[in-house]
């Protein structure tokens, strides 16, 4: 079996992820690379060896969650959606909204905003879209 390079990237992402939850120094990180696959970085990390490292890093209690769904109330329904498509139209996962909610307003989820606070999301996203020449409708 074969992975492709989105695989890999999210095999990376996992080991990085669990790097952070475990709070691994750089060494002790390394060092775990090592001891588990003979390499020093985790871009030198073959489809085995990215396996073994995760499960490594899940006996030591990294915990990895498998994507959420947004179910907004009835009347923003049509805003979490409109976020989600400039999401998707920027290929960046759901939880890049909910870090923009966090840092424009101090709210953990995006489906704890108030509709002006959506408005003012889908404006910055708008803003974003047409920064990269992507399409904004």
């Amino acid at each position: 079996m074969t992975y492709s390079n989105d695989t890999r990237r999210a095999d990376l992402a996992k080991i990085h992820l669990a790097k952070k939850q475990l709070g691994m120094t750089d060494d002790v990180y390394r060092d775990m690379l090592w001891t588990i696959a003979r390499v020093r970085s985790a871009a030198d990390l073959d489809e085995h060896g990215r396996r073994a490292v995760i499960e490594h890093l899940k006996k030591c209690g990294a915990r990895f969650t498998h994507k959420r769904r947004i179910r907004p109330a009835g009347n923003k329904a049509g805003l979490i959606a409109k976020v989600q498509a400039f999401l998707a139209e920027a290929k960046r996962p759901d939880s890049y909204a909910d870090g923009m909610a966090q840092h424009m307003f101090q709210v953990e989820r995006i489906e704890w905003c108030t509709t002006e606070q959506l408005g003012k999301i889908i404006a910055a996203l708008m803003y974003d879209a047409k920064r990269h020449g992507r399409r904004t409708r």
